[in-house]
Order: C-alpha cells, then structure tokens, then sequence
C-alpha cells in the first residue's frame, strides 16, 4: 500500500470540511417539483456571492498581526461562522462571539497570530430568507526574527523558599509592557507575586515574603508572537511549574567565621567557615543558591582575577551569585574554617579533596536545595547587587514592584 503523506491528509480532511459544509447548504429534495434553493424553498435564490464579507481580503499575505479579522453582513444575521487556525502543523478552532445584532463576528482574541493559515466558513441569512455561504482563507506575515526565554528553575524541580521566576531573554526587550503582559505566574495557595525588571533582557519574579513551604508554582509564557522589539517576536507559548521544599535559610557571619543552619526556624547546626580576605571581602546580604555542583574547576582568571588560583577539583560547590560568589568544600586550607578569612570572596567549608558526606561542607551540600537562601552578615564588602544573582531579596516590597514596566 502506498504511504499517504501529510499533505494529502490535510487535503482529504479540507475535502471533508468543504463537503460537510456544502451538505448543510445543499439539503435534499424530498417531493418537490424543482432544486431546493439556498433559500429553503424549492426553486428559491441563493443571497448574493458577496453577501458575507471577510477581513482580511480572501487568499490575502503576509498579513499583519494587528489587522482585525472580522466575518460580516450588511443585513439579517450569520447562522454559523467557524474559523480554523493552521499552526506549526496543529489546527485549532477559534474561539469567536457575535454581535448582539448578529450582523458581525469577531475572534475573542483580536490579536492574528503570525506564521499561521486561517481558513474561514460562514453561513448567513439575509433580510429576505435567503441563505448564503463563504469559504475565504489567508495567511499572516511570517517574521524574520524571534525571541526566547530562558527560565529558571526547571519544570517539576523541588526548590528552597527563597527561589525567585527568572527569564532571560535572548535579545533586548523594548516593549517591556507587552512582555511582562504575556508572561503570568501563579502560586497554589495563592499569594501576590509581582515582577521586576534587571536591565534590557532579564525579568524576575517573586512575592513580597519567602515563599511558604508546600507551594506550587505556575509559570505561563504566553511570548509566542508578542513583539519585543521592532520585527522581533516572541516563539514560545508553554507552562512549566515546581514546587517549594522545606524552609532552610544559612546566616554566616564573616567576623565570627561560621554559620548558623536553620532549618524550619530551628536550628539545625552552627558550622565553621572561612570568608572573603581583607583584600578580597565577601558580599554581605542575602542570596540564594542558584546551582549545586558536586564538584567544579575554579580559575581566578575567570571572575575577574590574575593567576592566583586554578583549582581543578572544588567539592560541593554551591553558586551564589552571577560574578562568581560560591559557598564551597575546602581542602586545601583545612585551618581557615572558623578561625580566618583567606578567600577571594566565597565561603568556604571544611572538607577534603574528593568530597565527603562526613565533613562540614558534606553536610550541608547534603542537606540543601537549589533556592535556598544564604544570608551574609559583618563583611567588610557592600551588599550584593540586587540583579547579581537572585539578590532580589535584598530589595524592600515597594523598590520591588517598582521595577515593573506595567503602570
């Protein structure tokens, strides 16, 4: 048997569509002494070709995405308009409503989407009984140019309470409005959650308040054919969603050289450490763990340094902060840990090289999630750009909200 491809698929099931509706035109005759007429009467007349107006024009391109799409008649009502839309190879129905008038039909979404073929069918009555059909079909501009978001965290991922919704966006936003309009994130029990914008291609989410264990979070990117910027649109349109862990937050103190885990509120241990240097001090303020590496290469030549440092085998690193800033194991230095401060700007953990559970540093990688929020206190360096990392933290509620492009 031959193979039948999509193509000839599609044409079989348009075939359908157009013979379906020619039956419901068409009807039968029964008894009558001629063809029964659009009309519904034997020997009736049909209602002008053109008595049902589509917009944009039949077999139009390139169609822009804000040009409305209207099925109209000048005078008595449409019976049935259906609208399909074709897109990356899936076809959908259009959801659309008629004028209380019954003189016009319009999509409940007035916005076209791009790169897609729609296909109209419309079956009206005019004035005098008549009924007329239109079959009409366009297709919309493809565009050049797209635009994605990378999210963090990842769909299905357990994470600590201090997790903040980041996109990064792979060009520029310029229309940060219309942006940060197609992007809607949703918490379960519900709490107020708003968004705030780093720079030209980064938008975070969070509420007011660490998020309460047990939450589940909804992340919907409706971007697809959003226009970030002229002749750039957006590609995506999905949901992804994750869960918060218990509640762990780590308060470490640069002068007193540790620790202190609390897990619920209690405290769980206070653990040694050993910080930034006089010459090379640690952020303080609070940041949240972005990636957990059992174990990674650190080269000073990499944020930023000379050739002080490559270490090839850094167990139980935890990244804190974009530029750099990771709470680590340290073997190298088994001494510093809570009695000085010889770092580059982590923090650093007793352990040994490989790694091991049974150390401090062991311990506590063990014990933590991505989102989790450490706390720096008593260093002699500024507070953590809010943008550097998740640092949102550190923004009051009110600068918060203000950062959003939405008025």
């Amino acid at each position: 048997m031959r193979h039948v491809h999509g193509r000839a698929r599609r044409a079989g099931a348009a075939l359908a569509a157009v013979l379906t509706w020619a039956g419901l035109l068409a009807g039968c005759s029964a008894g009558g002494s001629g063809p029964l007429g659009l009309g519904g009467r034997p020997g009736g007349t049909s209602a002008p070709r053109d008595a049902i107006r589509v917009s944009p024009d039949d077999g139009s391109t390139a169609v822009p995405q804000n040009q409305r799409l209207r099925v109209r008649v000048p005078d008595g009502r449409l019976e049935k308009v259906k609208v399909v839309k074709e897109q990356d190879a899936q076809a959908t129905l259009v959801a659309g409503h008629l004028s209380t008038d019954g003189l016009t039909w319009a999509p409940d979404d007035d916005r076209l989407a791009l790169a897609a073929r729609y296909t109209v069918d419309a079956v009206a009555l005019d004035s005098d009984g008549r009924r007329s059909a239109r079959h009409a079909s366009f297709t919309t501009y493809v565009p050049g140019k797209r635009f994605i978001a990378y999210a963090t965290p990842e769909n299905r991922s357990l994470v600590g309470t201090g997790e903040i919704v980041s996109l990064a966006f792979s060009t520029d936003i310029v229309n940060k409005a219309a942006v940060e309009r197609a992007v809607r994130v949703t918490a379960r029990p519900a709490v107020e959650i708003r968004p705030h914008w780093f720079g030209k291609n980064r938008l975070d989410f969070r509420p007011e308040k660490y998020w309460k264990p047990g939450t589940k979070v909804t992340v919907d990117l409706g971007l697809r054919d959003v226009e970030a910027a002229k002749g750039v649109y957006g590609l995506q349109s999905k949901s992804f969603s994750f869960t918060i862990g218990r509640s762990q937050t780590s308060l470490v103190d640069a002068a007193a050289h540790t620790m202190q885990v609390r897990r619920d509120g209690r405290l769980l241990a206070t653990v040694p450490i050993t910080a930034g240097a006089p010459a090379n001090p640690t952020y303080n303020g609070k940041m949240v763990v972005m990636e957990m590496l059992e174990e990674t290469r650190m080269n000073s030549q990499t944020v930023g340094f000379g050739g002080e440092y490559d270490i090839p085998d850094v167990p139980h690193a935890m990244r804190l902060t974009d530029s750099g800033t990771f709470l680590h194991g340290n073997y190298w230095d088994p001494t510093a840990p809570g009695v000085a401060n010889v770092s580059h700007g982590c923090v650093g953990l007793r352990d040994v090289q490989g790694g091991s559970s049974d150390t401090p540093a062991g311990w506590f990688f063990d014990r933590s999630l991505v989102g989790d929020v450490v706390e720096i206190v008593n260093s002699q360096d500024k507070t953590v750009d809010p943008g550097n990392g998740f640092g949102g933290w550190n923004l009051t509620w009110q600068a918060w909200k203000a950062g959003s492009a939405v008025k």
